[in-house]
């Protein structure tokens, strides 16, 4: 019942990000005179973004197969690794966004920006709340070990991270890619 529940939440996460970009599809060419995609965006940076989260999407899945073999120790260590990853991409993220703001490309200056900052943020936020289950995660298999909750716990953990990755691979092509064009 539980992942079933899960399931209900991506479903809901679906429809936010839809709208997000329903929003940012609208805005993209409201740049009321200041710069559009291609002037501000750096691909070869986020090349790197993305390639962090994909590899914490395979370092993940790695965790998982601990799990199913009963080998703690390879669990936190490839949970460690994601988690890195993962924090890899958000400080480049947050780079991203302080460079752009310190150049005067906040999100008040167009609607494009506006929307490429809500886009992009919420991604980045449900990357944090991601991190932060997976810290508690790696603190519940250290304390209390390969239990059938913490399985069920992983399993969700590893929906929603999983998730992350296909909603940043849209965010990559139809923000930055199609942006840079």
């Amino acid at each position: 019942m539980t992942v079933y529940g899960f399931w209900l939440y991506l479903m809901t996460d679906c429809i936010l990000f839809a709208s997000i970009f329903a929003v940012y599809a609208v805005l993209v060419n409201n740049v009321a005179g200041g710069p559009a995609g291609h002037d501000i965006f750096e691909l070869p940076y986020v090349l790197g973004e993305t390639a962090l989260l994909l590899f914490s999407s395979i370092t993940y899945g790695f965790a998982m197969l601990a799990f199913f073999r009963g080998n703690k120790k390879q669990v936190l260590g490839w949970l460690a690794l994601t988690f890195l990853f993962g924090l890899g991409f958000i400080g480049m993220e947050v780079n991203e966004f302080h460079l752009l703001i310190s150049e005067g490309y906040g999100p008040s200056r167009s609607g494009f920006l506006s929307g490429f900052f809500t886009l992009v943020g919420t991604h980045g936020l449900h990357v944090t709340a991601g991190l932060i289950w997976m810290a508690v995660m790696m603190y519940q298999v250290n304390k209390h070990g390969l239990t059938a909750t913490n399985k069920t716990r992983l399993s969700c953990l590893s929906l929603f991270w999983h998730f992350l990755d296909v909603v940043w691979i849209c965010v990559f092509t139809v923000v930055y890619l199609m942006g840079t064009l």
